[in-house]
């Protein structure tokens, strides 16, 4: 732990042999890069006492690959983000068809630069799997950090 400081629970939740599958954020870019990857991740309408927290990402599963559905799901992501979590600035959405490499579905994916992207479990088949890459700026402390997360769709 830094100094004994952590900002709350990372998440998505991970397997562990040890029994350690709540991991504590010791930095705030990383429980930055968790509030917005729980806040992507819930369903709309599955919090008691917050019906509009989350997004509706489930929904577009199986939908066309075409720019119609890339404008919504850009909107969703964008009204969620402005809604729940302030001080983040959206630089970019760039949502395109995925080709997945790597079968491991429900896992986050480490690539080489050490990036952790997020598949959505279920039985995804590449010709409806789109990849989203969201790039933000935290605006909370006086340098602001650019960052970004990557979700299979």
């Amino acid at each position: 732990m830094a100094n004994g400081i952590t900002y709350g629970i990372n998440f998505p939740f991970r397997q562990s042999i040890k029994g350690q599958y709540l991991s504590l954020s010791e930095r705030t870019d990383e429980e930055i890069r968790s509030n917005l990857v729980h806040l992507l991740l819930t369903r709309k309408g599955s919090r008691y006492y917050l019906p509009d927290f989350g997004t509706r990402l489930y929904e577009f599963i199986f939908e066309p690959l075409d720019g119609e559905t890339f404008g919504v799901l850009r909107g969703e992501i964008e009204d969620a983000i402005t809604t729940y979590i302030p001080n983040l600035t959206v630089q970019s959405i760039t949502i395109e068809p995925y080709v997945n490499s790597d079968k491991s579905l429900g896992e986050p994916i480490v690539p080489e630069q050490d990036i952790p992207t997020y598949a959505v479990p279920g039985a995804n088949t590449e010709e409806y799997t789109a990849k989203i890459k969201i790039e933000y700026i935290d605006e909370s402390n006086a340098f602001g950090s650019r960052q970004f997360v990557i979700i299979n769709l």
